[in-house]
């Protein structure tokens, strides 16, 4: 037995679920493992092992999920905790990510995208809590991960100059386009993050897993991831249906918001084509590779906005395509 699964043991022993029946859920790209756990009568619960010594904590989830719930969203209630070690036990909120969802149910696509965004709409209607900022300059700087980890792994051809223009290029349209209050932003508000809640009304019906790396940012951030999947082509009238939707229930300026949404859209490409690259390269996961292609179509949309103009030539010049044969170079 591995010293983690002995504290694992420990923790659970101190709980009510000690001798349910565990069994593995799929993770995802972080060091977080998950676990399901099932009592003889077919209730089930939820294990996070956040291992600390692996860069994890759960302190921000547990935070934030209280702060979801408060507003009346359907964050996991947290069941048990041990902050040291890293282990949460979590209500389960079933297997209906939106995405297996919309599969299976096609009809129900628009449904799920409408109470997703009046979830966001709600959400930024409520309290700030303190937050790390998520500014221009941050912004900018994660962009600039596409370089080492993307451009330079396909070509080979490292460049300091470029690195510091592009990122100060970026900060510069980000201060002009990024109006208004902040809010809370979840940074991976994607339909393999949401679930579905048919039983539960309103805003409610929307299920929320991935929220520990929340930040105070601007409000088109997740609406945007939202609606600009890396891992699922969402259909362009339903992207343009719920940014209106939004805009007509929060009343903010639709010139500033969609501009703003069309910049940040930018900086999340470049941002996740960076992460996907890495995570093939450094920690063997070639699987992301194959979303790289509507990642860069994303990008390659986004830099037909004004607003990108400054920098919209140079990111063309310096990023070599998705192609098969550079993919290939990005594998492990």
């Amino acid at each position: 037995m591995s010293p983690r699964e002995t504290l694992c043991r420990q923790f659970l022993a101190q709980t009510p679920y000690a001798d349910w029946q565990r069994g593995a859920l799929a993770g995802d790209a972080s060091n977080r493992r998950y676990e399901r756990l099932r009592s003889a009568e077919g209730r089930s619960v939820v294990l996070m092992d956040a291992p600390p010594e692996k860069g994890e904590s759960i302190a921000a989830f547990v935070r934030i999920a209280r702060h979801l719930r408060e507003q009346g969203l359907s964050a996991p209630e947290i069941l048990a905790q041990d902050e040291v070690n890293g282990f949460l036990l979590l209500e389960d909120l079933g297997d209906d990510l939106f995405a297996r969802v919309v599969r299976r149910q096609p009809e129900l696509e628009q449904t799920l995208y409408a109470a997703a965004t009046d979830a966001l709409v709600a959400l930024h209607a409520a309290p700030l809590p303190k937050l790390e900022p998520y500014g221009p300059r941050v912004l900018a700087e994660l962009a600039g991960l596409v370089l080492p980890a993307y451009r330079d792994a396909i070509l080979g051809a490292p460049d300091a100059r470029l690195q510091a223009r592009f990122t100060d290029q970026l900060e510069d349209i980000l201060r002009d386009t990024l109006h208004g209050d902040a809010v809370l932003v979840q940074r991976d508000f994607h339909a393999e993050n949401l679930l579905w809640l048919p039983d539960r009304a309103g805003v409610a019906r929307v299920g929320m897993l991935d929220f520990q790396d929340a930040r105070a940012g601007h409000r088109a951030f997740d609406l945007m991831s939202l609606l600009q999947d890396a891992r699922r082509d969402v259909p362009a009238a339903i992207e343009m249906q719920m940014i209106d939707r939004y805009i007509a229930a929060t009343g903010v300026d639709g010139s500033g918001f969609r501009t703003a949404y069309a910049v940040l859209g930018v900086l999340r490409a470049l941002r996740i084509l960076g992460v996907f690259a890495r995570l093939s390269r450094e920690y063997g996961k070639p699987q992301y590779l194959g979303y790289m292609p509507r990642v860069w179509d994303h990008l390659m949309r986004g830099l037909e906005h004004p607003a990108m103009a400054p920098t919209a030539e140079m990111l063309r010049s310096a990023l070599p395509a998705p192609t098969p044969e550079n993919l290939e170079r990005l594998k492990p």
